[in-house]
């Protein structure tokens, strides 16, 4: 009699070449820790966020407004503490889930890990997964000056010289 050899493992199973992305409702929400507006309700966000931050809200901000973008599709993403948080009209709050930030009240199916993985994302990465929207970027440093803010509160986004501005 010889003794059986185990058997080797069994291999990750492949991720499908493309998969559809599916939104769940959930309940409870999660928590809010970032708010992302697009098009025209980025100068609100921005207003909003001006004001927190004057009033000492540490948030950090990331945007797509790039020259030459049009504005329904700048997007402005603002995030900080729950508490601290702007609201304005249009906007929509986001929430973690396993490293992804998507909407508080919806689930990504399949699983938010595989999102992650999907975009593109690696570890320490900022990862925003939204309903006909994905970001991928570094994260942003705290606002330090409101003034950061004051291309966004105007609907083309421009300086008032016409150069054009932004955060990245």
């Amino acid at each position: 009699m010889t003794a059986a050899q185990p058997s080797p493992p069994a291999p990750e199973p492949a991720l499908p070449q493309s998969f559809p992305l599916r939104w769940e409702r959930r309940e409870p929400p999660l928590p809010a820790a970032a708010v992302l507006a697009v098009g025209d309700a980025v100068p609100g966000l921005a207003a909003a966020a001006l004001e927190r931050v004057r009033d000492g809200a540490r948030l950090g901000v990331l945007a797509d407004d790039g020259p030459g973008l049009p504005a329904a599709d700048r997007a402005l993403l603002v995030l900080g503490a729950e508490a601290d948080l702007p609201w304005a009209d249009g906007a929509r709050y986001l929430g973690r889930d396993a490293g992804l930030l998507v909407p508080t009240t919806a689930r990504p199916a399949p699983a938010a890990p595989l999102w992650r993985r999907a975009i593109g994302a690696v570890e320490g990465q900022l990862c925003v997964l939204v309903p006909g929207r994905a970001l991928v970027a570094d994260p942003p440093a705290p606002v330090t000056s409101p003034d950061a803010l004051d291309p966004f509160t105007r609907p083309e986004g421009a300086d008032p010289d016409g150069a054009g501005g932004g955060t990245r």
